[in-house]
């Protein structure tokens, strides 16, 4: 809280420089924020609240960046600072998209082999089987919190998605699985059991839920860990067509 209220001493009773920056800053996540909210608002609008969650991702930085630099220069279109402090804004900018590349493209990685699940009806399946197309692991357990909060909006969008949403759940048995569905009143056609947490240790996943992405040719292309809101899984799936 100190830090926040230091933010926004420095934004209106700063240096100008500083506070040109401050709010440059500011408005870009706002901007960065918003736009994420109007390319996806089909899915905000179900659940418009779902606005303010940012902790669950959901950021156009091309947008934010686009702002903060057009506040920058209006601000400081009459100081000194402009030039340097412009040159710095860009500079920091190309690096900061550069690295978020670099970070993407590193964080994909083929999804592991061998990987074996359960139905709640006793049945097996391989992941190896779904290799050639399109499709969608969460990692979930019925005492984990967030993943509670996420399981609805999940079970609703695997039964309608044309992409395959595998809703797999880690350690837990069919019994508990079954009966923490039932008494929330959802679905079970998608999920599946992962006993061993064989899916978690393989993708070497830290934490609940997770949820991962994989391509045609078996990559995971995002791996989300933490709650998902319904418009980064919708934009994690249209990032699959």
């Amino acid at each position: 809280m100190e830090r926040l209220f230091a933010v926004l001493g420095i934004v209106f009773h700063g240096p100008d420089s500083d506070k040109a920056a401050w709010r440059a800053l500011l408005v870009g996540l706002v901007a960065a924020r918003l736009g994420f909210v109007a390319q996806n608002w089909p899915a905000f609008a179900v659940e418009p609240l779902s606005i303010l969650y940012v902790w669950q991702g959901g950021f156009s930085p091309l947008i934010g960046l686009v702002s903060a630099a057009i506040v920058l220069v209006i601000s400081l279109r009459r100081s000194r600072a402009l030039p340097p402090l412009g040159l710095a804004f860009m500079g920091c900018a190309g690096a900061a998209l550069a690295a978020t590349a670099l970070f993407l493209a590193s964080a994909q990685r083929p999804l592991p082999q061998g990987v074996v699940l359960q139905s709640l009806d006793g049945g097996t399946s391989s992941l190896d089987d779904r290799m050639g197309k399109p499709f969608v692991i969460n990692l979930w357990a019925t005492w984990c919190p967030p993943c509670q909060r996420e399981m609805p909006m999940m079970v609703t969008e695997a039964a309608r998605s044309p992409v395959p949403i595998l809703l797999v759940n880690q350690g837990e048995d069919a019994a508990k699985v079954r009966a923490w569905l039932d008494g929330k009143h959802l679905g079970s056609t998608d999920v599946h059991l992962d006993p061993n947490q064989n899916a978690a240790a393989a993708i070497g996943s830290a934490g609940l839920p997770a949820t991962l992405f994989v391509d045609s040719k078996g990559v995971i292309r995002v791996l989300h860990v933490g709650e998902i809101s319904r418009a980064a899984l919708l934009a994690g799936l249209r990032g699959l067509e």
